[in-house]
């Protein structure tokens, strides 16, 4: 009897798994994706900095602009910006760097072109930072 009750749930849950393969379509890449990503491209090489490939973007930010545009005025996005521009050390050792001003000049332009909404309050928090 125990037997049949494990035919029966794997049977079950094969069942399922291909239903799920066959239904699962992934993300896919919206036109509103992929015009954002050209106007990002546009907008990097118009202050000269490096552009990524356009398949680069459409997948990390979408057409909503992911994680970066997710309240990025937040005291944890702060942290997460003030912890990423400093000399790398662990601990007493770390201590804040000259930012490479294009650092802040590519995050500015992927919330102007994703999320203008929060243009002022991004450049509120950059005001005040040093950079190179």
């Amino acid at each position: 009897m125990n037997r049949w009750v494990y035919v029966v749930v794997g049977a079950v849950f094969l069942l399922l798994a291909g239903v799920a393969l066959v239904s699962y379509h992934g993300k896919k890449e919206t036109e509103q994706a992929n015009a954002k990503a050209d106007q990002l491209q546009t907008a990097l090489s118009a202050a000269g900095l490096r552009v990524p490939y356009k398949d680069s973007i459409v997948r990390v930010l979408g057409d909503d602009g992911g994680a970066v545009c997710y309240n990025p005025d937040d005291a944890l996005r702060r942290g997460i910006l003030y912890g990423m521009i400093t000399n790398g050390a662990a601990g007493p050792g770390q201590r804040p760097v000259l930012a490479d001003n294009k650092l802040l000049q590519g995050q500015l332009l992927i919330i102007k072109v994703y999320c203008p909404q929060y243009i002022d309050a991004f450049q509120d928090v950059i005001a005040d930072l040093k950079d190179a």
